[in-house]
Parts: structure tokens; C-alpha cells; sequence
């Protein structure tokens, strides 16, 4: 199969993902841009709940990641009855770790008041995050059965149903945040309740839409909880739990980062929201080039095509380094301009704009690193990435922001300055990692004779 082959099959999986997750994060940008219209105080206390929140929600989507693989793997195979089986576990383990997050992040959002930040900042931002938390219920609902609609190389409907329910919740935004069509004004509130509706409208048409569809008829019929297999819910668990503390390493140091940014003052935190959430588009859109790489890589896996294998997952490295140097070039560009769609303040503007900079650096590495991940996991190779995440943001790159921010005095650049360095150690190890296990595959390595006397 030559590169266009790769590129064609790659682009038509990708491109409805991308939008799709383009679509979940503009629910954020929408949030932001419309929040920050009240004010510093609340786009910071926005900034705060979105933190702990998304660490927690990022781990419930890479617990249902284990399900896009498998199903890969197993279509690649011509397994259907292993698919409906995945189906039903995987049906399960999410909505049980949805009910589980939600409680969690329950039982934590006090812990705000130890924080060490601004007191208006927390008043705001507890009431928010309870009503987003309860989000993760749905939308784990959502997740299962887009994750196997992907993992059946089936990705266009997630994609309309994404883009038309945050359209919903964009409409509901302008509705509850200001109080429209006579309804009360509630603030970042208004902003909570409006994700929490499109949430549950996602969850139920994505539902209807797998379990009318003519094409999952044979995987509804053996739909059912009385054959649940305690190995099969072992083995997706020993794939979704490293892959939800992949994005926990990640995502919780971006997190931690909005914390420092805390300690350094309301404007900091502003502008860290500001430029991690137009940072995020990239990311998310190059993370459905990520579950491009991780459908295409399991499929080549399970037809034991170890060549093609290499091909598609190098062919993703392509094109997402195409993608985000161009992503690099708008945020240079326009970095000034772009802060002003969220808020006037003019030094949140300046910070902003600095930031983007450094978020125009990473870029590259941020890209690399997410297809690394999804490539890696198409091989069901999860543990040794984990462990590389872990190391690059928590005992390298959160450190060195540290210092730089808070003992060589470049406050929030500094913390940035780190989070680059962690994503660059990271992307340049995950694509090491997958030349050389992919060719493993492809050359096993000699096992030397033993004799003994």
C-alpha cells in the first residue's frame, strides 16, 4: 500500500473524529468567550473548575478508549461475536467509572478553599463545578458507543451529533449566562447548566443512533449483563486505566499549571485559561488524527500486516506535523488578536499573546506526542507511554516550571516553559517507541541458545 492509500484510508477515519473533537472543545471556547465577558473573576473561576474537572473527565475517555482497539482488532479479524462482547463490557466499565468520577470530584470540590487562591475565584467557581461534574454521567453514555462506532471504522455520526448538540449548548450558553428569553442571568452558572444539557441530548442520540442502526443489529442482539466475563473486563482494564492516567499525567499538568498560575495572581490565571483553551483546538483535533492512528494501527495488527502497520502509523506522524506547524503559525500571527475574542482587559491580552507564543513552540511536540499515544494503543502497548508521561510533565516538566517561574522570576512563562519541555521529551520518546516495537514486530529479535555444563 503506497503513501496516498495510507493518506486517503487515514483522512476519511480522521477528519470526522477531528471534528468531532473540535466540536467537544468548543464547548469550552464557547464557555470561556462567553464567561469572560463578565469578567477576570469569573473566566479565572472558570479556569479553576475547568482544571480539576478535565483531569478527571480525560481519565473517563481513556477508560473508554480501551474499547477502539479491541473492536479494531477484532474487525480486522472478522471476530462478531468477540465486538458484541467488547460492546456489553465496555458498556459497563464506563458507565460505572462515570458514577464513580462523579462522586470524586463531589467529595474533592471542598478542598478548593486549600488551594491557596483568590477567594472570589473559589466562590464561583464550586457551584460551577458541581454542575459540569454531573456531566460525566452522560457522557460517559456518549462515550461507549462512540468509541465503538470508531473502533468500526464508523466515525461520521459522532461527528454530527458532536457538532449539533454544542451548537444546542452555544444557543443555551447565550440563553442562561445572560439571561435571555426570560429566563434569570446565571452567570458562569448558566455556562454549567448548558453543558450539562448538551451533554445528556449527546448521550441520547448517540444511543438511539447505534441502537437503531441497521449496521449494529447483530451487536444489539447480544446486548445483555448476565454473560459479563471478569477477564474480559480485566484485559479492557489493563488497557483503559494506563491509557486514563496518560491523560491524567498530561492533563494534570496543565492543571497544576492553572493552580501555580493561582499563586501568581487573578490575570495570570485568566490568561493561562485564555491560551490553553485556544491551545486545546489544536490538541483535540490532533488527537482525531490520534484515534485515526489507533483504528488504522489495531486493524493492521489484527491482519498481522506488520509493514502496513509501520506505513499507517508513520503516515499519521506526517500529517499531524503538517497540521500543527501550520496551527504553530496561526498562533504567532494572530496572537494578539486572538485573546481579545475572550476578554478587553489589556494586560490579560499582553499575558495571553506571550503565552501563545510558547504554545506555538510545543506545538510540534504536542502533536507527535498525542499520535504516539493512539498508535502505541492500537498495539495495546499502554504501560511503557504511561510511565513516559509520567516522568516528562511530573519529574521533569512541572518542576522546571516551577523554578523557572517562582526562583528566575518568569512567572507564568516560566510554568510554560515547562509544560514545552515535557511535551517535547514526551513526543520525541513515543516516537522512538513506536519505530522500534513496530519493527520488533517485523524482525523478532534472536534468542541466543543456552548451554549449560
Amino acid at each position: 500500500m503506497n503513501f496516498q492509500e495510507h493518506f486517503g484510508k487515514t483522512f476519511s477515519l480522521a477528519y470526522p473524529v477531528m471534528l468531532s473533537q473540535l466540536g467537544q472543545v468548543m464547548v469550552g471556547v464557547a464557555d470561556s468567550m462567553m464567561v469572560g465577558r463578565l469578567g477576570p473573576e469569573p473566566l479565572a473561576a472558570a479556569a479553576l473548575a475547568n482544571s480539576i474537572f478535565f483531569v478527571v473527565l480525560m481519565f473517563g475517555i481513556g477508560i473508554s478508549m480501551a474499547i477502539t482497539p479491541l473492536v479494531a482488532a477484532a474487525d480486522g479479524n472478522q471476530r462478531h461475536k468477540r465486538i458484541a462482547r467488547l460492546l456489553n463490557h465496555g458498556f459497563v466499565i464506563n458507565n460505572s467509572a462515570g458514577l464513580i468520577l462523579f462522586m470524586v470530584i463531589i467529595l474533592f470540590s471542598p478542598s478548593l478553599y486549600y488551594m491557596n487562591q483568590p477567594e472570589e475565584v473559589i466562590r464561583l467557581a464550586i457551584p460551577y463545578l458541581a454542575i459540569i461534574t454531573f456531566s460525566l454521567i452522560p457522557f460517559m453514555f456518549f462515550q461507549t458507543f462512540k468509541q465503538f462506532a470508531e473502533g468500526m471504522s464508523q466515525t461520521k455520526q459522532a461527528m454530527i451529533i458532536t457538532i449539533g448538540c454544542n451548537l444546542v449548548n452555544v444557543f443555551l450558553n447565550w440563553v442562561l449566562i445572560y439571561g435571555k428569553l426570560g429566563f434569570p442571568a446565571m452567570g458562569l452558572n448558566g455556562a454549567g447548566w448548558a453543558t450539562l444539557i448538551s451533554r445528556i441530548l449527546m448521550a441520547i442520540v448517540m444511543v438511539f443512533y447505534v441502537w437503531n442502526s441497521k449496521r449494529y443489529q447483530p451487536y444489539k442482539l447480544s446486548f445483555g449483563f448476565k454473560k459479563l466475563s471478569f477477564p474480559m473486563i480485566s484485559k479492557m482494564l489493563k488497557i483503559g486505566i494506563p491509557t486514563g492516567f496518560q491523560f491524567i499525567f498530561e492533563v494534570g499538568a496543565f492543571s497544576t499549571a492553572a493552580i501555580m498560575m493561582g499563586w501568581i495572581g487573578v490575570n495570570a490565571l485568566a490568561s493561562h485559561q485564555i491560551a490553553i483553551n485556544l491551545a486545546s483546538i489544536s490538541y483535540m483535533m490532533a488527537s482525531g488524527l490520534s484515534a485515526a492512528a489507533m483504528v488504522r494501527v489495531g486493524n493492521q495488527l489484527g491482519k498481522k500486516d506488520i509493514v502496513a502497520l509501520r506505513e499507517a502509523g508513520f503516515t499519521v506522524f506526517g500529517m499531524v506535523s503538517i497540521f500543527m506547524a501550520f496551527t504553530a503559525l496561526i498562533f504567532i500571527l494572530f496572537r494578539n488578536f486572538l485573546p481579545t475574542l475572550y476578554i478587553d482587559d489589556a494586560e490579560v491580552v499582553q499575558m495571553s499573546a506571550s503565552l501563545l507564543v510558547i504554545a506555538a513552540l510545543f506545538q510540534l511536540s504536542d502533536g507527535i506526542q498525542v499520535v504516539g499515544l493512539g498508535a502505541l494503543r492500537g498495539m495495546a502497548d499502554v504501560k511503557i507511554p504511561t510511565l513516559v508521561t509520567l516522568v516528562a510533565y511530573w519529574v521533569i516538566g512541572l518542576p522546571l516550571g516551577y523554578v523557572l517561574a517562582f526562583h528566575f522570576n518568569l512567572q507564568e512563562k516560566g510554568i510554560w516553559y515547562g509544560l514545552l519541555t515535557g511535551l517535547t521529551v514526551t513526543g520525541i520518546m513515543l516516537l522512538y517507541r513506536f519505530h522500534r516495537l513496530s519493527l520488533r514486530l517485523i524482525r523478532p529479535p534472536v534468542v541466543k541458545a543456552k548451554f549449560f555444563t
